[in-house]
Order: C-alpha cells, then sequence, then structure tokens
C-alpha cells in the first residue's frame, strides 16, 4: 500500500506523469504535422456519429488502428485498379508519414470531428478522385471515382479496423455491435460514392469473397508491400514497436492476402509473443490518453 500511495501522489507520480505526457506527445507527432500547424481533431457532439456509437469505440483505439491500417492498405493493393492509381497519382513512395497522415486525420474528422469539417473532409476527397484516371499496361481504364473499386477500398478498411479491433481493443465488439459498426461506417463509404457498401458483418465477408477474383499481385504488388512494411523508424526507439505492429497486420491478413503477398505468418512458437506484444503496446497508449 505505501508503494501504490507514493505511486499516486508521491515522486513516483511525476515520472508517471512525465511518461504519460512524453508517449501522448510521440504519438500525435506521429499522426499530425505540427510544422504545418496540425493539431489533433477534437472530439464533437456535432459529428456524424454520436459518442456512445461502435465507430467511436473503435476508431478511437489507436493501436488497433495502426494495425488494422496497415492490413486494410495491403489487402487494398491486391486489385490491380486500386494499386494503378496510387502508384500512377500519389508519392507515398517518398511520402509515406504523409500517406498515413492524410488518412488517419480522415478518418478522425468524419468519426468524431465536428460535422461541418467531416462533410469537409469528404468533399476534399471526392474533388481528388475526380482527377483520377488512367489506363493499366493491358489497357484496362481505371476511375478513381469507380463505386465498385471505392466499395473495395471501403470494405477492406471497415473489415480491417474491425478485425483488429476484435483482437486488440479492450472489449470485443458483439455480434450486434460488430453489425452496428458495419452499419455506421457505411455512411462514409456511401457519402464518398462506393456501391456496394455492406452494412453487416457478413455482407462485408460476402464482398471481399466476390472480388477477390479481380485481385492479383505482381513486382508492383510486392514492392509497395515491402515499402510500407520496411518503412524506416522514425527513430532507433520506435523501431521495436512499428516492426511489432507490421508483423500484427501481416498475421491479421486473411491466409489468402498473405500467399499473394508472399507473406509469412508469425511462426506458432512466436505468435504468442506478437499478440501480448501488440496488446501491452495497446493498455499502454491506452492508459497514456486516459490522463
Amino acid at each position: 500500500m505505501p508503494a501504490l500511495a507514493a505511486w499516486d501522489g508521491g515522486p513516483w507520480s511525476f515520472l508517471r506523469d512525465r511518461a504519460r505526457q512524453g508517449l501522448v506527445r510521440s504519438v500525435r507527432r506521429v499522426f499530425n504535422d505540427e510544422a504545418r500547424g496540425q493539431r489533433p481533431v477534437e472530439r464533437s457532439n456535432d459529428a456524424l456519429f454520436p459518442p456512445n456509437s461502435v465507430i467511436w469505440r473503435v476508431h478511437g483505439d489507436v493501436t488497433s488502428m495502426m494495425i488494422g491500417g496497415i492490413a486494410a492498405l495491403l489487402l487494398q493493393m491486391l486489385h490491380p485498379l486500386v494499386l494503378a492509381g496510387v502508384w500512377d497519382h500519389s508519392n507515398f513512395r517518398t511520402d509515406m508519414l504523409g500517406r498515413l497522415r492524410r488518412t488517419s486525420r480522415f478518418i478522425a474528422l468524419t468519426t468524431y470531428g465536428p460535422r461541418a469539417d467531416a462533410e469537409q473532409a469528404i468533399a476534399r476527397v471526392r474533388s481528388v478522385h475526380d482527377r483520377i484516371s488512367g489506363v493499366l499496361p493491358d489497357g484496362t481504364p481505371y476511375r478513381a471515382t469507380d463505386p465498385h473499386l471505392l466499395a473495395w477500398v471501403h470494405v477492406t478498411e471497415a473489415w480491417s479496423f474491425s478485425q483488429a479491433w476484435q483482437r486488440y481493443g479492450n472489449r470485443p465488439l458483439t455480434a450486434a455491435e460488430f453489425d452496428r459498426y458495419f452499419a455506421e461506417i457505411a455512411i462514409i463509404g456511401e457519402a464518398l460514392g462506393a456501391t456496394p457498401v455492406p452494412k453487416t458483418h457478413h455482407a462485408a465477408g460476402e464482398l471481399i469473397e466476390a472480388m477477390r477474383p479481380e485481385l492479383a499481385a505482381d513486382a508492383r504488388t510486392r514492392e509497395v508491400a515491402q515499402l510500407v512494411l520496411n518503412h524506416p523508424a522514425a527513430s532507433p526507439l520506435v523501431a521495436p514497436v512499428q516492426h511489432l505492429t507490421m508483423q500484427a497486420a501481416v498475421d491479421l491478413l486473411p491466409d489468402w492476402a498473405r500467399r499473394m503477398h508472399g507473406l509469412a505468418r508469425t511462426p506458432a512458437p512466436a505468435r504468442p509473443l506478437v499478440t501480448t506484444g501488440a496488446l501491452g503496446l495497446a493498455k499502454t497508449l491506452r492508459w497514456a490518453f486516459s490522463g
């Protein structure tokens, strides 16, 4: 008991608070370009979704969203037309951090930012999509506004975020909450022009299966995967955490997607280490942001 009292109000309290503040600052620097004046998105009671929504719970968890986001990107790149749009019209190869920040900010704004800001963010993305089109080497045309391609991007994100939450979140979703999450995030997908947009967990699985014949992996696909998974860490201290997050994302992928990418799941004897490590990271970040 004396040790707990010292932690709560004595000298350990100062160290605890400094550690918490340091963690929060480090995470915020990753997701916000402070040099450009970016600040974390404030949670609003006038958001597209209410504070008690499932989407607030899932999208508010840093670790599971990082893991799910990486898995989603790896899945999305398996569609040749989606990959072409990113390859031909994006600087992701030289600015991976910038892409991460833009994506995470869009998710934050459309989940719990002020409604006007969320609607502006959606309009901005649609405007960017209007300017993206091209032709594959085999002559197949593509457009970023294609509702079918937008549906693939949407469903892989929703599936990956929800699966990462189930594995690393602090309270797994019930079957009803799972379906509610897909119904809520469908509002964003529809606003971006995706069709069809699944509104239940089962419908999401069906859509992914239906689109699998369109997927392919080639040299460009694998180059993107390696760029994502081997992106240099911001510092030597961050490197182990980044490696853990990347491997957890690979382990989250369906077996068929890992095979297409030529990626290996963590060997069974070491798998608990990855899971335990990611759970520990998630708990630590929740503690840091709860203060």
